[in-house]
């Protein structure tokens, strides 16, 4: 498979994952009388359920068996378990507490942590501009907690979490499909645990469920799963960095969603975050665009 062709499935995969995501609080919206951890606790078991029948179905059980005899692995899966198991359950509870602008804030500061980190420990380089953005939001972010005695504690902890998975996932040899199942093997065990010996709930009895509701439960699995896989595709396929362009899809529905359809205030306080995290990621994406032109210029003219 040639590079060009790699990297067009990479933004295909990129773009789906981030489109499914961006639409995710529509999904969990349904669920909100449910308790977050509880739904968290479904993500994880249907998730695993869901990915053995894909992977039987491709017959990869060789890769994951692949995996489980190297403890250097399986132990850097750990990591990025607890990192996917506190995103899931934060994101979760972010949608159904009223707090998706603060959701899509935190995927909007996202690419920008996708950036650092490339640079920081998989040596991209920025260019000046690209620095001048990340500086910009750093500003944003500054002029929050200066002004309004605020840190935007759930924005950052759903983008510092995403993005130091994203990077485990890039750096370790792990394939997408038996590396996610391996990650939500790891949780299952906490999951079951809560579901036994938790406090019974009006929605914890599958049995005393309406239909829709279990439907919606055990689709988490699916909801989960789908937008997980095309993720970790892309990124093995793609520049970390350029991975982060795509996630503003992703923050951009949900900030619709928020302010449109679920009544979300957008206040001062966030007008001037939003303003700043969004010139960054203008700036940004001009300066990429920029440069992608004259990098096809330089080649053209080598051509002739």
């Amino acid at each position: 498979m040639g590079q060009s062709t790699s990297q067009q499935q990479g933004y295909i995969f990129a773009t789906l994952a981030f489109f499914m995501w961006g639409l995710a609080p529509i999904y969990f919206k349904q669920l909100n009388t449910v308790d977050a951890i509880e739904i968290l606790t479904h993500r994880v078991i249907w998730s695993v359920v869901f990915i053995i029948i894909i992977i039987a179905l491709l017959k990869q059980w060789h890769k994951v068996q692949h995996v489980l005899k190297k403890p250097k692995l399986m132990l850097m899966l750990c990591v990025s378990a607890g990192l996917l198991g506190f995103n899931w359950g934060l994101f979760i509870w972010a949608i159904n507490s009223n707090h998706i602008l603060d959701a899509s804030l935190g995927y909007y500061i996202n690419p920008l942590l996708n950036v650092l980190l490339g640079m920081v420990f998989l040596a991209e380089r920025l260019r000046k501009w690209q620095l001048v953005a990340v500086a910009l939001a750093f500003v944003g972010v500054i002029i929050q907690v200066v002004s309004f005695g605020s840190f935007p504690v759930i924005a950052f902890s759903l983008a510092g979490s995403f993005a130091v998975y994203g990077l485990i996932r890039k750096k370790i040899p792990v394939e997408s499909l038996p590396g996610l199942l391996l990650e939500a093997v790891i949780l299952m065990p906490f999951a079951i645990a809560y579901w036994f010996f938790s406090v019974p709930t009006a929605t914890s009895d599958l049995v005393h469920n309406s239909l829709l509701t279990n439907v919606l439960l055990i689709s988490a699995g699916v909801v989960t799963t789908l937008p997980l896989l095309c993720f970790t595709a892309a990124a093995k396929r793609i520049p970390y960095s350029t991975l982060g362009f795509f996630q503003y899809i992703g923050p951009s529905l949900m900030f619709i969603l928020a302010v449109v359809f679920y009544g979300e205030t957008f206040s001062a306080q966030r007008i001037v975050t939003f303003a700043f995290i969004w010139s960054a990621l203008a700036l940004f994406s001009w300066d990429s665009y920029h440069s992608a032109r004259k990098a096809r210029y330089s080649q053209s003219e080598k051509g002739a």
